[in-house]
């Protein structure tokens, strides 16, 4: 691959029918241009837990990602309620879903934590009441192998 491929996808609030086919689709075209299987998991782990935080907070949003031979940058952007403490959030296991999100096997409290564990940089702009945006960079170099 030695151009740029530019992807754009609508993410429905509440729909868990379709949470997570956005960041399917993006690893089936990782796939399928042969980039290497641990940047491929990584991508698809850090995007699927963006995408389904959008479906259960924020109403939805929008997931645009940006491939290169040397990096994938995934930008993630809604207009919900904004994360009310930042700091809390990364914490591994606090998660505000309600009970119903959490009996369909959602809101353990492990996507954001998920997300910065598996990129190589990962961005979070937030304002409570105007919405948040996640920015996550995996490059190609560091998983070769």
């Amino acid at each position: 691959m030695n151009e740029v491929l530019l992807l754009h996808y609508e993410i429905r609030g509440g729909d868990f029918i379709h949470a997570g086919e956005s960041s399917g689709h993006v690893k089936n075209i990782l796939k399928r241009l042969g980039f290497h299987p641990n940047l491929i998991r990584r991508t698809a782990i850090a995007m699927y837990e963006g995408e389904i935080n959008m479906v259960i907070h924020a109403g939805g949003g929008t997931a645009d990602v940006k491939i290169t031979p040397e990096q994938i940058e995934i930008r993630l952007a809604d207009h919900g309620p904004g994360i009310k403490n930042l700091d809390l959030a990364m914490r591994e296991g606090y998660s505000t879903a309600s009970d119903s999100v959490r009996e369909l096997g959602f809101g353990a409290g492990m996507g954001l934590p998920n997300m910065k564990k598996y990129a190589d940089d990962l961005k979070i702009r937030t304002a409570v009441g105007k919405g948040t945006t996640v920015s996550i960079l995996t490059k190609v170099s560091r998983n070769q192998g």
